[in-house]
């Protein structure tokens, strides 16, 4: 059914408006919620590039450095099921437009801030504003579009902001850091301000619903994720026995227990046990975590590994990227158009393997790799891969939700790829630190003992200590890789072996949820 005589069947003939300007609305509606997407999902990555001058200008230290990326990641992911249920209950459009308007301010803060503190602070409020703009999107597009192929169509182009926008932010980041990192968040004030001035005159506000607020089960589920979180992260600077370390895991691990016990006797939770029930939905959450944990990582290391080993500008090592965006925007619609003939496990099972691939083509980085021809050609088959994994993902995710648990829905499906982010970056960072370390204390003993044979001037020395480091850094992030392409790898055998839908149901799928732009 096309968009318009689906639209025509959802409505009154008192409110169908023209033919001729329905396709016009909806894309309109498109762009206004893909460009939030894209300023959301962007900023999770564009700050990658600036890191070093983050670093130097306001004194992160190396073990605080990764809280710049985990500080809005896991304010986005913790907070996105409150997002959801916001949306659901109180209007998603005034809900999607209150999440772009904090967002804005929170930028214009981060933009401003003088100290590490209010830095850190700023990105949580970026979180805070993606995790109501994000889900709200999300449930927009699924309650505007027919099921098929505009449906298709639709959220093949927000898949492609997904995926697209996190290496669109490290470009950006790149040109922006030239002139200043503070530019890296000054960006989004006009963005968000030209969507709320657009959002209410292409998007219709929802249905209000009914029920309360699951206030313990935000509480819990949030301070357990950041427990969890915390732990990891801390654990990459101590130990994995250190007691700071083990609390605050067994504590995450406790107040998740402490959630699912809530959502479970909840008469309005904010995670329903529904959601997760169909077994398609729970792959497709499953599989988002994993690739969200990997796809972070891979930005996080790529990015320093760029400029800090190759020596590229931030803008060269922004540009250096550029080919993830162009591939995963062709990979998207590629998926778009194979869902209308083939089954999703065969296309994001396949897109998985590809990505775990190149996850292992960059753990064999060394210092004097080349980037056309040890670093591009992977950059290239991740971009396809995760182009093919994200389309049929979001499909799926949400196909078949009733129109009251559509906001939940697109809230666990971004939840569960935020939080694998956070989580993944924790994990791998980890790995990181703990292969660095081991490097660097076995080629530096074995530098010690040559300089104190002889033979070797200060400035050798100083030489040999400075590639010593850029060694060590490798190999720690090569070993972290290689974990990453393990865990993709995983999600494509759940994949494969999980995600029995059909692509005829997804094209066929009832238009109760449908509703006029």
């Amino acid at each position: 059914m096309s968009s318009t005589s689906a639209l025509e069947h959802a409505s009154t003939p008192e409110s169908v408006p023209a033919p001729s300007k329905a396709p016009q609305r909806l894309g309109l509606a498109l762009t206004v919620i893909s460009a939030a997407q894209l300023m959301v999902v962007l900023d999770g990555t564009i700050v990658n590039i600036a890191l070093p001058h983050l670093q130097k200008d306001l004194g992160f230290t190396p073990d605080n450095l990764s809280w710049v990326v985990n500080a809005y990641t896991l304010a986005f992911g913790g907070l996105l099921l409150l997002g959801g249920r916001l949306g659901d209950l109180f209007g998603r459009r005034k809900v999607f437009m209150t999440g772009v308007i904090v967002f804005a301010l929170a930028s214009l803060l981060g933009g401003i801030a003088q100290t590490e503190a209010i830095l850190l602070g700023a990105r949580a409020l970026q979180g805070v504003g993606a995790a109501l703009a994000s889900p709200t999107a999300l449930a927009l597009i699924t309650t505007t579009f027919p099921a098929g192929q505009a449906r298709n169509r639709a959220m093949g182009v927000y898949a492609a902001m997904s995926g697209a926008g996190a290496a669109i932010g490290l470009i950006l980041g790149g040109a922006l850091t030239e002139a200043s990192w503070r530019w890296t968040f000054f960006i989004n004030v006009p963005i968000g301000l030209l969507v709320v001035f657009l959002a209410p005159r292409v998007l219709k506000e929802s249905e209000r619903g009914r029920g309360t607020l699951d206030v313990p089960g935000a509480v819990t589920g949030t301070l357990g994720l950041a427990s969890l979180v915390y732990g990891l992260t801390h654990a990459a600077s101590t130990s994995w026995s250190d007691a700071v370390t083990v609390g605050t895991l067994l504590a995450g691990v406790v107040l998740l227990g402490v959630f699912m016990l809530v959502e479970s006797r909840s008469e309005h939770p904010l995670l329903p046990v529904r959601i997760l029930q169909d077994r398609t939905r729970g792959t497709s959450f499953v599989v988002m975590l994993v690739v969200g944990a990997a796809m972070f990582s891979m930005f996080y290391f790529l990015g320093l590994y760029i400029q800090q080993v190759l020596g590229y500008s931030p803008l060269k090592a922004g540009f250096a990227f550029l080919p993830f965006s162009f591939g995963i925007v062709i990979a998207a619609q590629v998926a778009s158009a194979l869902m209308t003939r083939v089954d999703p496990r065969w296309i994001s099972g396949t897109g998985a393997v590809l990505a775990s691939a190149a996850m292992f083509g960059f753990s064999r980085l060394e210092v004097d790799s080349s980037y056309a021809g040890h670093l591009l050609p992977f950059i290239v088959v991740m971009a396809f891969g995760m182009g093919l994994v994200f389309v049929p993902m979001t499909l799926t995710a949400v196909a078949g939700v009733a129109q009251e648990d559509s906001g939940v829905a697109s809230a666990v499906l971004n939840t569960m790829q935020q939080v694998g982010g956070s989580l993944g970056l924790a994990t791998l960072s980890t790995v990181f630190a703990s292969a660095l370390a081991d490097r660097a204390g076995e080629l530096g003993g074995a530098l010690q003992a040559k300089a104190a044979a002889g033979g070797m001037t200060p400035e050798q020395i100083g030489q040999a200590k400075a590639l010593i480091g850029l060694q060590a850094q490798t190999y720690g992030s090569g070993r972290a890789y290689l974990v990453g392409a393990s865990m993709i790898l995983v999600a494509a055998a759940i994949t494969f072996a999980f995600l029995n839908v059909k692509h005829e149901k997804l094209s066929t799928e009832g238009h109760e949820n449908v509703h006029l732009a």
